[in-house]
């Protein structure tokens, strides 16, 4: 069986703070998470619904990304789209208008623009 590591030693940069101020003009946003709130279902789901929709993320060998820059915008692009221009069920507006980021849904023009 062939074992495939990640290059720990360079990993790709992560920069959300330069998608935010790409996105809004500014970065400020708030990271202070009630902990009461936090559970793993919550993680558990969203990484469901990551593997379910994103199908690099299903299998090793179909749809699989070549170069990391490639899963990281694949998956960048996934959230954009799930959290702008998605309307949930539950919450009957996207969760970037229930967090008033936005005032109306993203159409995918506005969001490649």
């Amino acid at each position: 069986m062939l074992r495939i590591t990640p290059n720990t030693t360079n990993p790709p940069e992560v920069r959300p703070r330069a998608v935010f101020e790409r996105l809004f003009g500014s970065a400020d946003f708030e990271r202070d998470p009630d902990p009461a709130m936090i559970s793993t279902s919550h993680i558990e789901r969203s990484k469901l619904t990551m593997r379910t929709q994103i199908k690099r993320l299903a299998r090793l060998t179909l749809s699989f990304s070549k170069k990391w820059e490639n899963l990281w915008f694949a998956i960048a692009l996934h959230f954009a789209y799930y959290n702008f221009c998605r309307t949930h069920r539950t919450l009957r507006v996207t969760p970037a208008m229930e967090s008033n980021l936005t005032d109306h849904v993203w159409t995918i023009g506005e969001l490649l623009a």
